[in-house]
């Protein structure tokens, strides 16, 4: 009898994730605790700058984001240009000290995670289902 993987939403991580993030301790710290848990591939930008210069190369499936950066306090700008892809742009957690900084039509763009939090609690963000925005679930309710 052959057996058949059971198929889980949650159990899938994305394999390439940007992680914006300044503080160079906290980056390694998550960059580590990502690969550890199977990440395949990490990239880490400390600003905006190389933040879009990786996204202009290449497409991550995730992108953990600072939202006050060193060179930037509105770090939430890169969110609002991902959302220009389209659906399938990488999905985001916001990671902030401030939560309530966020512009609220851009915290509905992703997850947000309080500073300091616990590195299995982004992993579990990771692993949960994509959410979809009414265009997305428009198209699929036509189909």
């Amino acid at each position: 009898m052959t057996q058949h993987p059971k198929s889980t939403a949650r159990a899938q991580l994305p394999a390439h994730v940007l992680v914006v993030e300044d503080d160079a301790v906290l980056g390694l710290t998550i960059e580590q605790a990502l690969l550890d848990a199977g990440v395949a591939r990490v990239a880490l930008s400390p600003s905006t700058e190389e933040a879009l210069r990786h996204l202009r190369e290449e497409q991550p499936e995730a992108i953990v984001l600072d939202v006050h950066l060193a060179d930037r306090d509105d770090g939430w700008a890169i969110a609002e240009l991902v959302r220009t892809l389209g659906p399938d742009s990488p999905r985001i957690i916001f990671s902030t000290g401030a939560p309530q900084d966020i512009p609220e039509d851009i915290a509905t763009l992703g997850y947000i995670l309080e500073k300091p939090y616990d590195a299995a609690v982004l992993i579990d963000l990771l692993r949960q289902p994509r959410r979809r925005g009414i265009m997305s679930r428009l198209r699929g309710a036509l189909r």
